[in-house]
């Protein structure tokens, strides 16, 4: 514990998904107070049982109320102000969950624009110093054309171009919070972290999009590889850059790529599971899926349309900003997807 920690409170929003629940791990470890919202509080002894997973080990880790919840929903004004009371720093971790079946882009944009408002007007009436918003690849690296270099914090995905919903959701909402902290901010600061493909261990039932393809992956369901390209980070670091962001005096005003290595194809991941699980990637394929095919499927399956987005994209992109200015040094981005694997498989989520 850190004496500068001791008397800080954290905000993490949307405490039981995947990258918060390592945020708030992270900042128990280091000595801050976390309180964290819920849809529903419900679901505190499944947030309680992904820390111990993770590694706090027994009940005496919530002694002095480190640890507290707080009913909070994005899409309704209330108890954000009780939400943020007190609180040093917000890390606005949480997003609407998307839908798969919608009859306007409205409906994925609105929410995610009118949350991430919320969040930052009840901080700011708080005196909150700074929140670290989650934004996400999606908020640069899409809709661009002939792209040859690596991806930086300097792009911002095209809206003009024929992008799904949740990726330009995510790039208004981020447009959003900064025009928010240039125009309506007062004293409170902003800084962004744009992970893109997030993997490493899983705590629970609750995991991100990325983990899902490995599931699929290793259950078989995947029998051919979309022919779509993706960087890869381990949300440990995901995590690390959070807290990184929080507190240095180098991060305000400032978005960070999170991301680990060169990107991989599909096909490129299905190797790594084979050559390093054995038996454990059996049912994992080794040949890729024509385009032609997927584009077919995703008439039939409107949860394939944003694959179909991706095919042919160049997706690299350049982590050097937060490595050059917060010293983050991530881990390798074939050690975050074994890691993926090897939790999915602990926790008996694989299909035997």
């Amino acid at each position: 514990m850190t004496n500068s920690a001791n008397d800080k409170t954290v905000l993490v929003t949307g405490g039981s998904g995947f990258i918060a629940i390592h945020c708030i791990l992270k900042l128990l470890q280091q000595g801050y107070s976390v309180r964290t919202t819920l849809r529903s509080l419900g679901r505190q002894d499944e947030v309680k049982q992904m820390l111990k997973v993770g590694g706090i080990n027994s009940p005496d880790s919530y002694r002095d109320n480190k640890l507290s919840f707080i009913e909070a929903n994005l899409s309704e004004d209330k108890n954000w102000n009780d939400a943020v009371k007190g609180c040093e720093y917000v890390l606005h971790v949480a997003s609407p969950t998307p839908a798969v079946k919608f009859k306007h882009e409205d409906e994925l944009i609105n929410p995610a624009k009118d949350g991430v408002l919320r969040v930052l007007k009840a901080s700011r009436d708080a005196n909150v110093k700074r929140v670290v918003l989650t934004s996400a690849f999606g908020a640069i690296g899409v809709g661009h054309k002939n792209r040859t270099t690596p991806y930086t914090e300097n792009d911002w995905s095209n809206l003009n171009a024929d992008i799904h919903p949740y990726q330009k959701s995510k790039t208004i909402a981020e447009k959003t919070a900064w025009d928010f902290i240039k125009n309506e901010s007062g004293n409170l600061e902003l800084s962004a972290v744009n992970p893109v493909g997030v993997m490493g261990p899983i705590y629970g039932a609750d995991y991100s999009h990325s983990h899902q393809m490995i599931k699929q992956m290793l259950d078989g369901v995947i029998k051919a590889c979309p022919q779509i390209t993706s960087c890869y980070v381990d949300v440990r670091d995901v995590a690390d850059l959070h807290l990184l962001a929080m507190t240095s005096p180098k991060a305000k005003g400032e978005r960070f790529l999170a991301t680990s290595g060169n990107a991989l194809s599909m096909l490129d991941v299905a190797k790594i599971l084979k050559r390093r699980l054995g038996d454990a990637a059996r049912r994992v394929p080794d040949q890729e899926l024509p385009n032609w095919k997927l584009r077919a499927a995703a008439l039939m399956n409107p949860s394939l349309k944003m694959l179909v987005t991706l095919l042919g994209q160049y997706m690299q992109a350049s982590g050097e900003k937060a490595g050059n200015l917060l010293n983050w040094s991530p881990r390798s981005n074939e050690d975050a997807i074994v890691a993926t694997a090897e939790s999915l498989i602990k926790l008996g989520l694989i299909n035997k």
